[in-house]
């Protein structure tokens, strides 16, 4: 459960990023697009959040909901390991300037978001 904590504190510190600097966040997921290990690095680190959610699911407060979100993570892990790698980037591309003008606001409205993974995930200890 402390680990979908901390999950949920990286999600918060991501999602302040988003509100303070919203073209500086839309830079860097273009940055890292190019990085030779994206792709894999996407792929296993949805695998691994989706495990640890599924796993640690049950010492939630709402374990059903951790258990569906690990198991979608699972799964959109498992179609990024189907997808070409350069379709991958592409996309990560396109949503990068796409939605560079609405990052703050998704920022704003993933804090609560991350705020209620921190609450869920240790508010059963």
């Amino acid at each position: 459960m402390y680990l979908i904590a901390a999950f949920g504190f990286l999600m918060m510190v991501l999602s302040l990023l988003m509100i303070v600097k919203p073209d500086a966040f839309s830079k860097g997921i273009i940055v890292f697009s190019e990085k030779s290990y994206f792709h894999l690095f996407e792929i296993i680190s949805r695998l691994v959040a989706g495990v640890i959610f599924a796993g640690f699911s049950a010492n939630t407060v709402f374990p059903q909901f951790f258990l569906f979100i690990g198991y979608g993570l699972i799964l959109v892990g498992v179609g990024l390991a189907l997808t070409p790698p350069n379709l991958h980037k592409k996309f990560a591309v396109w949503s990068a300037n796409s939605f560079r003008n609405k990052f703050r606001l998704i920022g704003i409205a993933s804090v609560p978001l991350s705020m209620f993974l921190i609450y869920a995930a240790i508010g059963a200890a």
